[in-house]
């Protein structure tokens, strides 16, 4: 590992209080993890309901949970939606799973009725489902090739017709079990339904969320490559698991 003196790459966190089930913090790990694999400096920052904006932030991060999650932070990712989209068109990276990505639609309809209101960050619209949609899933992507994980949601999403997705389905069900859609990007944020967590068996997604935060300070990963034997075997252990 090469030593780098640049000032600590920013991730930060959104709503890990409430924002935090299947694992998803792992995928902060795994880019802190990878980060200081490629010789960089990590400084993570979480930010919940009422917490001061955090300033300066390279990269954000954030995970899925139940409904009553999601309505906790609900009020707070709408004081802070201007402040997310600015970050958006300047390019900043972003991972939002399952509960966030759905709020970075344009509203999320509970099985209930209730229907809270999302940030539009991604043009969709999410319903609850009767039945929940569960099991390993494969996809594929034109840029970030083939992407694996364990899905686990109720909650239907349709893409509007300019939406781009993340990544097609080869096996599993996706955003809503029909369109052979997974998840979906703008720009350089990606959302997806994958937990598991989802970097860990990705290291090009995790990659490719770094490269865009150090393109943005005028740098670039190191090109030597890093040992993803692990990662690989987890994969194909995932990828060959029935539903």
């Amino acid at each position: 590992m090469v030593e780098n003196t640049a000032a600590p790459l920013r991730i930060v966190q959104l709503y890990p209080r409430d924002m935090n089930i299947y694992g998803d913090w792992g995928n902060t790990l795994t880019l802190k993890r990878r980060a200081e694999r490629h010789g960089l400096a990590v400084e993570i920052v979480d930010h919940n309901p009422g917490d001061p904006w955090p300033e300066h932030a390279e990269l954000f991060v954030g995970g899925g949970g139940q409904d009553s999650g999601q309505f906790r932070v609900a009020e707070d990712l709408q004081a802070v939606a201007p402040r997310l989209l600015d970050a958006v068109e300047r390019g900043v990276p972003m991972l939002a799973i399952c509960g966030l990505y759905q709020l970075f639609g344009r509203s999320f309809r509970t099985g209930a009725g209730e229907t809270l209101p999302g940030i539009g960050i991604f043009d969709l619209e999410t319903v609850g489902g009767a039945e929940r949609l569960i099991g390993n899933i494969v996809t594929e992507s034109p840029e970030l090739g083939t992407i694996v994980g364990y899905e686990n949601h109720s909650g239907l999403t349709h893409l509007g017709a300019g939406q781009e997705p993340l990544a097609t389905v080869v096996s599993g069900a996706g955003n809503n079990g029909e369109d052979g859609t997974e998840g979906a990007r703008t720009r350089n944020v990606l959302g997806s339904y994958l937990h598991g967590s989802l970097l860990p068996k990705n290291p090009r997604v995790a990659d490719f969320l770094l490269s865009r935060a150090l393109e943005l300070r005028g740098e670039s990963l190191p090109a030597a490559p890093l040992d993803d034997t692990l990662a690989e075997r987890a994969r194909d252990v995932a990828a060959s698991r029935p539903r």
